[in-house]
């Protein structure tokens, strides 16, 4: 009598009568597959850097968040003086004689901003106020100095004049520094508030644009190394114990 070959029929019995080295060759399948995709997601994709935890969109994002209005208690706006020009450049010197790790950077940023009240143009119009860096969503709990100048008819950046110590900025990725204005502007005191403004107040929103350019991303070093990190986690992790 002839017999036949039964794939199907054979392939279970042998499943059922060897699970451990089925169970086995299924983990190292599934784990081939998973680094072919991840392989060829890589080569198509940029990834962010997970060990950068803070970049520009996250403080622009953050900033969004306040509204700018003019103090409530004071008649006129008040005028602060100008950033000293020797400060107006991206100056991460040390100065041990006043504030060592102090650095004021001037970057062009995607930040709009708008009016909530017919105070007319934004053109020659700048607003300084200042915050706490944990309101940033940054390190520490420093006062962090910041002007906003708006560009000549540009509604989608805006010039940003940042003043705060130098370990809470993220300076691995900069933006592109801010023009040079023609004419002096004098910002004028502004407090971040995140509650709903008086009706008397002078008040401005500020709308932040996600850029691709000023997050961190994993280079093919740094990728190749996180993906045998992970590898090697899920290795271990993942490993089928032997059956007694």
């Amino acid at each position: 009598m002839m017999g036949f070959w039964q794939p199907v029929t054979n392939l279970r019995d042998y499943v059922s009568q060897n699970p451990p080295g089925v169970t086995f060759f299924l983990w190292l399948l599934t784990l081939a597959i998973s680094f072919i995709c991840l392989s060829s997601y890589s080569y198509t994709h940029t990834l962010p850097n997970p060990d950068t935890a803070e970049d520009w969109n996250l403080l622009l994002s953050s900033l969004s968040q306040f509204q700018l209005c003019v103090k409530a208690n004071t008649s006129s706006p008040e005028l602060v003086l100008p950033v000293p020009s020797a400060l107006m450049d991206r100056d991460t010197s040390v100065n041990s004689t006043k504030t060592p790790s102090l650095t004021t950077l001037r970057v062009k940023v995607p930040l709009a901003v708008t009016s909530d009240s017919n105070s007319g143009s934004l053109n020659y119009l700048g607003l300084h106020t200042a915050l706490r860096a944990s309101q940033l969503h940054l390190r520490g709990n420093q006062i962090v100095n910041m002007t906003l100048e708006f560009l000549s008819g540009n509604d989608t950046y805006t010039c940003l004049t940042i003043s705060a110590p130098v370990h809470l900025l993220p300076m691995s990725l900069l933006p592109p520094e801010c023009p040079v204005f023609e004419n002096k502007i004098s910002p004028i005191q502004v407090e971040a508030v995140n509650q709903l403004p008086t009706a008397s107040q002078t008040c401005y929103s500020l709308h932040s644009m996600n850029d691709p350019t000023l997050t961190v991303m994993l280079t093919q070093v740094q990728y190749v190394t996180l993906a045998h990190r992970t590898c090697s986690y899920d290795t271990f992790a993942n490993t089928p114990l032997p059956l007694e």
